[in-house]
């Protein structure tokens, strides 16, 4: 069975989208020219540090400032990658017009790497909560792949509340939420105490990389984190953490998690993260593109201090005895 069908009938134990998912950056030479061999690689170290998958075009990689084939070929990179290592690879898609939405999710079929488009809630026109639902019945019905829903309110100006969300998760085609409305509000708490029946397959999943540990510890299922290209590893165990029932654990790495997260949205995402990854060495340039404007040296020498300091920490005594 391929990594769609998988999604389109998740098994009866739980969600089939889960666990930790880097939406990676799109690292640009000194030049400015899309650097395929820094994201390739960029890849395969999130994977071989624990993440479960990746995300393509996600917000975290710019995608509208990307032009057309730099899209594709992007895709084409991550694609590769998948498929040689086993993992989840999510896509970024859609748009405010449901029309130019179905055309563009159709370009993702027959792929079998791809398990998942991450698609925003309608921004700017702000339908309401009943036009949301109807927009993604009419995606879901269409697309080649299993959607995730990016409610993020404070960038899109819709909110969608827990019983539109539940509305969602009963749709076909709906593989989970990409849960990042700057907080954990009372919506967010209504549906983790009422999660959605195991049956429908349905992820929630953290978008807002400082509030993950609340959310795991709530019942969430994993992230999509731009904060996890750094410290990779610690984010994977920290998702294992809540997972298997480590709360003293997860709450330890919690914190190492919030403060590197802080850090890292100081300024714009993602040029924190960037200017991070240069200074690693892991790519080429900190370059993001206009209207984005590089990170200042104080947040990413911040930011990099936070990364370093969570990567070195040694578990508490009295979890490193157990």
């Amino acid at each position: 069975m391929d990594a769609t069908a998988a999604l389109a009938a998740p098994a009866a134990s739980g969600p089939a989208l889960s666990g930790l998912h880097v939406p990676l950056v799109t690292p640009f030479t000194a030049q400015g020219d899309l650097a395929a061999d820094a994201l390739e690689g960029l890849a395969h170290q999130v994977l071989d540090d624990g993440a479960d998958g990746l995300v393509a075009l996600g917000t975290t990689g710019e995608p509208g400032a990307l032009e057309d084939e730099e899209r594709r070929a992007v895709v084409d990179v991550c694609v590769q990658v998948c498929r040689e290592r086993g993992a989840s690879l999510v896509v970024g898609a859609g748009s405010s017009s449901t029309r130019a939405s179905v055309r563009e999710l159709a370009a993702l079929g027959g792929r079998p790497e791809i398990a998942a488009a991450l698609v925003t809630v309608p921004s700017f026109v702000r339908p309401s909560e009943a036009g949301v639902l109807a927009h993604f019945g009419a995606l879901a019905a269409h697309s080649p792949v299993p959607l995730v829903v990016y409610n993020i309110p404070y960038r899109t100006g819709q909110r969608i509340g827990a019983d539109t969300l539940r509305e969602l998760a009963a749709l076909p085609n709906i593989a989970g939420v990409k849960h990042a409305v700057g907080g954990i509000d009372a919506d967010t708490v209504n549906l983790l105490a009422d999660p959605p029946p195991a049956s429908h397959g349905f992820a929630v999943l953290g978008g807002d990389d400082a509030y993950l540990p609340p959310l795991l510890a709530l019942g969430g299922q994993g992230g999509i984190l731009a904060s996890a290209h750094l410290c990779t590893a610690r984010w994977a165990e920290l998702v294992a953490a809540w997972r298997d029932g480590d709360v003293a654990r997860a709450r330890e790495l919690g914190r190492g998690a919030v403060r590197l997260a802080s850090a890292v949205f100081t300024e714009p995402n993602p040029t924190v993260v960037k200017g991070v990854l240069h200074a690693q060495g892991r790519i080429p340039s900190p370059d993001v593109r206009l209207p984005l404007l590089s990170a200042s040296a104080a947040a990413v020498d911040a930011a990099l201090y936070r990364a370093t300091e969570w990567a070195e920490a040694s578990p508490p005594a009295a979890l490193a005895a157990v």
